[in-house]
């Protein structure tokens, strides 16, 4: 069994090829791209943990018709744009868990998840990781150099890790060859900054 992450998948919403960028040319293509990768890497048994904004404005597609073509055993983190489908399903039925912020463990490591960045988060000076969405890939905010001195940042939104669920390890290599990409195209070098330890840690 394996663990996944994905955010901001947007499925359904035929703005979002225009706002991030995406190299799909209808709505349809995408959802099919995204459910194919989606099926080719998640098995039944393994968990997904979909951290916010799952769907957005389907025209002609229920959240049922999305959720039942996914594999895994899905957990989902809200996000803004999820509380309109929320209420046109069961979600019972496709979730294991839903909630506002969710803190995981593993294999040993702390995962604060939350569909938004937080700069500072539960067990930050411990090695914690905190893996959010919402912002896509985009870089240009004026909080984004805070978010690229944190290794610890992982965005798990699809439009920087291919599109599709992805393991611990792949969010990290993902992230960081964003973060890089970003450095190089913006000129602006990626500055460090202390994570140490507080005294009662």
């Amino acid at each position: 069994m394996q663990t996944f992450f994905i955010a901001d998948t947007h499925f359904g919403h035929a703005n979002i090829l225009r706002l991030c960028g995406r190299p799909f040319e209808t709505v349809e293509e995408m959802d099919k791209t995204m459910t194919d990768l989606w099926n080719a890497r998640v098995c039944p048994k393994d968990e997904v943990y979909v951290l916010g904004d799952f769907m957005f404005r389907a025209a002609d597609r229920s959240p049922d018709d999305y959720l039942k073509g996914l594999n895994g055993k899905k957990h989902l983190v809200v996000g803004n744009h999820d509380k309109g489908w929320m209420k046109k399903t069961d979600l019972e039925k496709y979730f294991v868990s839903v909630e506002q912020i969710a803190e995981i463990s593993l294999n040993g490591t702390r995962l604060i998840l939350c569909h938004y960045p937080i700069l500072e988060w539960n067990h930050f000076f411990s090695g914690a990781y905190h893996v959010y969405g919402h912002i896509h890939n985009k870089c240009d905010q004026d909080f984004f150099p805070l978010i690229a001195s944190r290794p610890n940042m992982l965005n798990a939104g699809a439009d920087i890790n291919g599109f599709m669920p992805v393991t611990f390890e792949e969010l990290k290599k993902n992230n960081d060859c964003f973060k890089e990409r970003w450095a190089e195209d913006s000129g602006h070098p990626i500055p460090a900054v202390r994570q140490d330890p507080l005294p009662e840690e």
